[in-house]
């Protein structure tokens, strides 16, 4: 075992150890049990009065984070060759399970929106899967079309076309928040690969363009995108969320209350546990523990991305893309719900990754970090690879 890797042994069919990111793995880890934490306290009393058990929510959260772990120790034993083989086929079960959670008897309600399969004792939230299956395609398809990427328009359209229609599928959920969210990580990923900056442009624009217009096309989206800029003008209708959640975290002020001390979870902060989890933990935690968490966060995204130039310096092009996919996605949803938490933008019904409640999100997250390690370890191999092949022909000059 060395300082920069952590060595498992693994039966003896599989030749070489596998090598794991200790910082990205460390973080995953914190930030996971620290969540498990945090949702106990937020969940305890809405536990306890809807199903007379204080730790109903956590207890279910604890069993998909470790059908996660199976899931994401299958991912680490997967070469990534078999990812960027299968990417055509992700997009095919992308598009059924978007198409699935649409068919009256399939589609699972909640609060209004079908964006749930129920499988038993788990329901699934379709957006969560069909995104990281979309990465996964548009990281190959960005390796096959690299050079025409850069030269030629239809080449940059084909996937705005797919992700055209994967949003059109999410908006019928409806599910506005996710389908903003997959266009970001989109575009992110063409402009790591080298998309033309004006074909990027005009599709930014177009895709600017056309949320505004949904958002003022529907009366409760309007009401969202204007409600957040002044919440105490109706506080007791459509601001109060957004106020119940600015008083939480006005609460903690410096140090916090103390775990478990929380006043608005007790049936003030609607979704206390799930979209809203961050403004019990800083109204418990303070500002000192915020800026923690927010560090966490920046710290495990910054990995990521780390993990995505060290790819693209060995020209693993689709690695590369991948990690930039996933990185944008895992940050980029934690600074919207943070953000949302705080009233700094409107609500998008994002969870906060290895935080909030949510069974389907938790392991698709955590099969999403699987593979990012899986990303270390193939590198790993590659780099040792080199270097001995560097140390020999050194051996041999000397000879």
């Amino acid at each position: 075992m060395t300082q920069s890797n952590i060595s498992i042994r693994f039966p003896m069919q599989l030749r070489n150890a596998i090598r794991l990111d200790p910082v990205l793995l460390g973080l995953s880890i914190t930030l996971l049990l620290g969540g498990l934490i945090i949702l106990a306290s937020a969940s305890i009393s809405v536990a306890d009065n809807s199903t007379g058990d204080p730790f109903y929510y956590v207890a279910r959260q604890a069993v998909a984070a470790f059908i996660g772990a199976m899931a994401a120790g299958i991912c680490l034993l997967l070469p990534l060759d078999v990812w960027r083989r299968i990417g055509p086929l992700m997009l095919l079960f992308a598009f059924g399970l978007l198409l699935s959670v649409l068919i009256p008897g399939v589609g699972y309600t909640v609060n209004g929106s079908t964006r749930w399969i129920r499988f038993g004792f788990l329901n699934v939230q379709a957006s969560e899967i069909a995104r990281l299956c979309l990465i996964i395609y548009l990281a190959g398809y960005l390796v096959r079309h690299n050079k025409a990427l850069g030269e030629q328009f239809f080449s940059s359209f084909k996937p705005i076309i797919v992700l055209f229609c994967c949003c059109c599928l999410l908006l019928a959920e409806p599910d506005f928040g996710a389908a903003v969210l997959l266009v970001a990580i989109a575009f992110s990923m063409m402009f790591v690969a080298g998309a033309r900056l004006r074909d990027f442009f005009i599709f930014v624009s177009l895709a600017a363009g056309a949320a505004v217009i949904l958002a003022v096309t529907r009366q409760y989206r309007l009401e969202r995108l204007t409600g957040f800029l002044d919440p105490w003008a109706d506080p007791y209708d459509k601001g109060f969320q957004l106020t119940q959640s600015l008083i939480a975290i006005g609460r903690g002020e410096w140090f916090g209350v103390g775990l478990g001390e929380s006043v608005q979870k007790l049936f003030y902060l609607p979704d206390a546990h799930t979209d809203f989890v961050f403004a019990v933990y800083a109204e418990e935690f303070g500002l000192f523990g915020s800026m923690a968490l927010i560090v966490f966060f920046a710290a495990l995204i910054w990995r990521i991305l780390r993990l995505a130039i060290d790819a693209a310096s060995f020209e693993r092009y689709f690695e590369a893309y991948l990690s930039v996919g996933i990185g944008t996605w895992l940050g980029l949803q934690a600074f919207v719900n943070i953000g949302v938490n705080m009233g700094l933008l409107p609500t998008k019904g994002l969870t906060l990754p290895l935080i909030s409640y949510g069974r389907s999100s938790l392991i698709i997250t955590m099969v999403s970090i699987g593979i990012l390690l899986r990303i270390y370890h193939e590198l790993d191999q590659e780099k040792a690879s080199k270097w001995r092949a560097n140390s020999g022909t050194r051996k041999g000059g000397r000879k």
